[in-house]
């Protein structure tokens, strides 16, 4: 009898659907968003290709695309010409399944508005903002509905700690990665904290998780790039 339960776990675990992550890309630009400038080569917020935040190593086109452990399962053809590019990606084990859009930088309310949209929607377990923090610029009005069911967030902008964590309650969404401070929002952050979410890690396993891929990216010590992310309750 233990053996018949043991093997129907098995079988229940070999079929389970992957956890679903929304993952919505704000296109550094220059020319649009209230940002300290980068180099113009990887500022446009018409060239994902080589943007910050998606083209390059550490942007989420560019680490995911060279990760060992995520592999793309497709690109999808977007009839909206805000959306550059949307992909998705499972990983090695097959328990998450992470679909990303590439947003036109002058867009950032409109991604940041998706990003909301999804989170209330029902449809995702997880979902994550990348890019500049376009609150520091001006309101954005959040979507009127909540949450359907429980969704996680994780917003990866300077501060959003301070701009979004009561927002993101208000909504009904659980906030389980925030940052405290001005920071490179690196998607090599996002890949290597997802497996611990993904096995239902404490908040303070996600935060270290991110917090050792920041060290390691930004050569600083684990205790300072721990600062970079709240401790979330």
């Amino acid at each position: 009898m233990h053996r018949f339960i043991l093997a129907l776990v098995l079988v229940h675990s070999a079929w389970a659907a992957p956890m679903k992550v929304a993952v919505f890309v704000a296109l550094c630009d220059n020319a649009t968003q209230g940002i300290q400038p980068v180099p113009k080569a990887i500022g446009d917020g018409d060239k994902p290709e080589a943007n910050l935040y998606w083209g390059c190593t550490e942007g989420f086109g560019g680490c995911f695309r060279t990760s060992k452990t995520w592999k793309l399962q497709k690109k999808e053809s977007v009839d909206d010409k805000r959306i550059f590019e949307r992909v998705v990606y499972l990983n090695d084990a097959g328990t998450i399944e992470v679909t990303a859009e590439a947003w036109r930088g002058s867009e950032i309310k409109a991604c940041l508005a998706a990003f909301e949209t999804a989170l209330v929607s029902g449809s995702r377990d997880l979902c994550v903002y990348i890019g500049h923090n376009v609150l520091m610029d001006g309101p954005v009005d959040p979507p009127a509905a909540k949450a359907q069911k429980p969704c996680d967030a994780i917003v990866l902008c300077c501060m959003s700690e301070n701009y979004f964590k009561d927002r993101l309650a208000k909504l009904g969404a659980r906030p389980v990665m925030l940052t405290t401070q001005l920071m490179y929002p690196g998607a090599f952050i996002l890949r290597d904290a997802l497996p611990v979410w993904a096995k239902h890690g404490s908040l303070e396993d996600i935060r270290a998780a991110g917090a050792a891929a920041y060290a390691k990216n930004q050569k600083i010590s684990l205790k300072a790039a721990k600062g970079v992310f709240a401790v979330l309750p």
